[in-house]
C-alpha cells in the first residue's frame, strides 16, 4: 500500500489550476480531442471546481469525432450527476460518443454547421461491432435523452440504422443531424455561432467565463494512456524484466522494466484502471518468478504461477473497473496486450539470436585477431577451447562459470538454462566470449 500512495502522490504534486470563489461565473471545459479515460480526470476536476466555488453553470465545448465508449460513460455520468446547471455548446460536431456526451448537458447549443450523431460502435479498424455492442450503446443513448428530455428515438437511430424517424431517414441510414435538423427533431435547443452567445441564450450574459486546462499531470496521465504508448511500457517491462533474469547482478534493463511498469501501474491508479488486487498479483508473479530462477532449479510450477500472474495483472489493469466495463474495453485490452506480448517475443529473439552476431555488437567485444603486441589479447586459458568438454560450476542464465582441465572460465549459452554440475561443451569462441551447450 505504500507503493500505491507513493504513486498517487508523486502524480499529485503537478500543480492544478487555482481559481478563486466567484460571483456570476460559469466554468468552461473542453472536449476537443478523441475521447479517452485521460479526459476523464480532467472533466472531472473542472467539475468539483465548478461546484466548490458556487459557479453558476457548466459549459462544455464539444468538437470530437468520438473515441472510447467506457470514457463517454464515465463522462457521460460525471456531467448528468453535476449540481450545477449544464450546458454543451457544440462547436462543428458531436459525433459517436460525443453525442453520447453532448447529449448529457441539459441545454444544447449548436454553432452553424456542425454536426451530431452517428455513434455505432466499431472497433479499432472502423468494423461495425456485434448486436452485444449495440445494445449497450442504444441503451446508454436512450437512457441518457429520456434524462433531459430529448427524443429517445433519435438517440437510438443514431446508433442503430433500422429504427425509422419519419420524414428523417429510412431504415439503411443512421442518424446523423446538422444543427439545423437537431434543433428541428428537439435533440438540441438552438443555433448560435460562439460561446459568449451561447451563454446569453442561456441566461448568463454577464456571466465571467473561467477556462479550466488540463495540468500537466493530467496531460501526462493522458498520454500514458495511448494504446500505443501503453503497448510500449508493456514491451519495455517484459524486455527489460527478461534480460534482466538473463544476465547476472543487476543494470539499466531492469531499471528501465521497474521504470515501465511504475509507469503504467502509476497512470492506472490515476485513471481507476488499476487496483490493489492488480498491483498485488503482479508483485506475486514477480516474487514466484524469482524463486523459479533462483531458488528452484528447472522450470516447473512457480515459474507457470509466476507468467500467469504477471500476464493476468497486466490484463486487469488495462481493464476499466466493473462499472464502466463494456465489450470495447475487453477488446482494447486483449489487442494492447497482445501487441506488447508479440513485441516482446520478437524483440527478445532478436537480443538472444541476432544481436550477438551483429556487427555492432561485435565492436563492443574483444576479437581474436587484435595484435599480440597491442597488449589487449585474451589469456591464453581461454583461446583454443573450441570443442573442449568440462562442466558447470555455476548456473548458466545464460552466462555463468565453466571448468576446463582445471581453469575456471567465463561461459555463456546460447539462451538456454544450464545447472550447476551439469557437462558442457564449448562450441563457438567470440572474442573473450566462450559459448558452450549441455551436453545430452
Amino acid at each position: 500500500m505504500k507503493i500505491i500512495k507513493l504513486i498517487i502522490i508523486l502524480f499529485s504534486l503537478f500543480p492544478l489550476s487555482k481559481v478563486n470563489a466567484k460571483e456570476n461565473s460559469v466554468y468552461l471545459i473542453k472536449i476537443d480531442r478523441e475521447i479517452g479515460v485521460g479526459l476523464v480526470p480532467y472533466v472531472k476536476r473542472g467539475i468539483e471546481e465548478a461546484e466548490k466555488n458556487k459557479a453558476d453553470a457548466i459549459l462544455f465545448e464539444i468538437n470530437t469525432f468520438g473515441g472510447r465508449v467506457d470514457a463517454a460513460t464515465q463522462l457521460k455520468d460525471l456531467i448528468v450527476n453535476a449540481k450545477l446547471p449544464t450546458i454543451a455548446f457544440v462547436n462543428k460536431r458531436a459525433i459517436s460518443a460525443g453525442a453520447l456526451i453532448t447529449l448529457s448537458a441539459r441545454k444544447i447549443v449548436m454553432a452553424p454547421g456542425s454536426s451530431i450523431g452517428a455513434t455505432t460502435v466499431v472497433d479499432q479498424a472502423g468494423k461495425k461491432q456485434s448486436e452485444k455492442y449495440q445494445s449497450f450503446m442504444r441503451s446508454e443513448m436512450r437512457a441518457t435523452a429520456e434524462e433531459n428530455g430529448r427524443p429517445k428515438k433519435i438517440a437510438e437511430g443514431m446508433v442503430d440504422e433500422r429504427i425509422v424517424v419519419p420524414g428523417l431517414v429510412d431504415s439503411t441510414k443512421l442518424i446523423t443531424l446538422t444543427a439545423e435538423e437537431a434543433v428541428h427533431y428537439g435533440i438540441a435547443d438552438t443555433v448560435l455561432s460562439d460561446v459568449k452567445s451561447a451563454l446569453a441564450w442561456a441566461g448568463y450574459p454577464d456571466a465571467e467565463v473561467i477556462e479550466v486546462n488540463e495540468n500537466a499531470g493530467e496531460e501526462i496521465v493522458s498520454f500514458l494512456n495511448h494504446p500505443i504508448v501503453v503497448s510500449l511500457l508493456l514491451m519495455v517491462g517484459m524486455v527489460g524484466m527478461f534480460v534482466e533474469i538473463k544476465t547476472p547482478g543487476w543494470g539499466i534493463a531492469g531499471t528501465l522494466s521497474l521504470i515501465a511498469f511504475f509507469l503504467f501501474f502509476g497512470s492506472g491508479l490515476i485513471l481507476e484502471l488499476v487496483s490493489a488486487l492488480d498491483i498485488i498479483l503482479f508483485i506475486v508473479g514477480v516474487v514466484a518468478l524469482i524463486l523459479e530462477i533462483f531458488v528452484i532449479p528447472g522450470f516447473g510450477v512457480f515459474g507457470i504461477i509466476g507468467i500467469v500472474s504477471i500476464i493476468a495483472s497486466l490484463f486487469l489493469g488495462l481493464m476499466p473497473s466493473t462499472d464502466f466495463l463494456t465489450p470495447e474495453a475487453v477488446q482494447l485490452a486483449i489487442w494492447e496486450l497482445t501487441g506488447a506480448l508479440v513485441a516482446t517475443i520478437i524483440f527478445s529473439y532478436f537480443l538472444l539470436k541476432i544481436l550477438p552476431k551483429s556487427k555492432m555488437f561485435n565492436k563492443l567485444i574483444l576479437k581474436d585477431h587484435i595484435a599480440a603486441a597491442s597488449g589487449y589479447t585474451v589469456k591464453e586459458n581461454v583461446r583454443k577451447l573450441f570443442g573442449k568438454e568440462g562442466r558447470a560450476i555455476s548456473d548458466l542464465r545464460p552466462a555463468g562459470i565453466g571448468e576446463f582441465d582445471g581453469n575456471r572460465i567465463d561461459v555463456v549459452t546460447e539462451g538456454d538454462y544450464i545447472e550447476n554440475g551439469e557437462k558442457i561443451i564449448v562450441i563457438a569462441e567470440e572474442g573473450s566470449k566462450v559459448v558452450v551447450k549441455k551436453i545430452s
